[in-house]
């Protein structure tokens, strides 16, 4: 039984001059986000010297932070200059499964990338034949594919719920957690799935992600020193990138059907500020994308 039509968000904030001070906030970090992740897409589809897969996943982690901030951020900019905040039964749907798809496809993509890592460095001669413009695609697409398997249980699970009179979400956006809490049933065995369908394998890819890249530091030792510098700058970016996107991930879903004061903050750290961040982190610690931005910019 459905009688929700609609649901009413109340907002990052309901005090009117804090309002106006995180839409400002927000909308700089949203237009530096866009900005700087299609800089990093036109820059890797245009310069010779960024042919290498790892090039090509950074550039495909860019269109899906991008994707992501996108999903999300509008409707937080438009949401914090009215006093009215709505959004349709489908709407916030919509939002959970594009939230999900672009999350889910952005954990498998980041797995991805450190495989290519390991392969590049624990097995540099068989690097080429082993991450082929083939192999490399089809990675691509299983982290997308990924992303909308995960997305279309989410929703499955969620639009069913019987949603029988509260309709007010403490909350910016729609998510598992919050819609929870307004499902006019006992919420206990739900809260368990949605904590091992996205926490627990958080927190598993997580793990995995941290023990692949101690066997990848700990195969540096063998490197010049040139060579260890170059190849430790690559990984401490994308670490960087892991900690900075699975640690809120794993705050978010991985514990009780629950809401904390802290939710909304964490939750705008990973759809608008981490999604701003990655392409700064991977610029100035990376040479070749500095000179190949460089190049373009000089062109222009």
């Amino acid at each position: 039984m459905n009688n929700v039509t609609e649901f009413i968000l109340l907002g990052l904030t309901q005090n009117t001059e804090l309002q106006k001070f995180t839409f400002l906030v927000v909308f700089m970090a949203f237009v530096v986000t866009l900005a700087g992740n299609l800089l990093i897409i036109i820059t890797v589809s245009t310069s010779k010297a960024l042919r290498s897969p790892m090039y090509f996943f950074l550039s495909q982690l860019s269109l899906i932070d991008s994707c992501l901030s996108s999903s999300i951020t509008p409707k937080m900019l438009a949401d914090s200059l009215t006093v009215r905040k709505i959004i349709s039964f489908k709407g916030c749907m919509t939002q959970v499964f594009t939230e999900h798809l672009f999350g889910a496809a952005e954990i498998i993509l980041l797995s991805v990338m450190a495989y290519d890592r390991y392969v590049a460095i624990c097995k540099p001669l068989h690097y080429t034949a082993i991450m082929s413009h083939q192999v490399c695609g089809l990675l691509v697409g299983v982290a997308w594919a990924g992303g909308f398997l995960h997305a279309t249980v989410q929703i499955l699970f969620i639009v069913w719920l019987p949603f029988c009179g509260p309709n007010v979400i403490d909350h910016f956006m729609c998510d598992l957690y919050p819609l929870l809490k307004l499902v006019c049933m006992d919420t206990h065995t739900l809260g368990l799935f949605v904590a091992a369908n996205s926490g627990f394998i958080c927190l598993l890819i997580f793990l995995l992600l941290v023990v692949s890249y101690v066997v990848i530091l700990c195969s540096l030792r063998t490197y010049s020193l040139e060579g260890r510098h170059k190849a430790l700058s690559t990984c401490v970016a994308h670490i960087t990138v892991i900690v900075l996107f699975f640690v809120p991930c794993i705050f978010e879903y991985l514990r009780p059907v629950t809401m904390l004061p802290i939710d909304k903050a964490v939750a705008v750290f990973y759809t608008t500020i981490t999604p701003m961040l990655n392409p700064l982190i991977y610029t100035l610690r990376n040479a070749e994308v500095k000179n190949a931005v460089k190049k373009l910019w000089m062109k222009s």
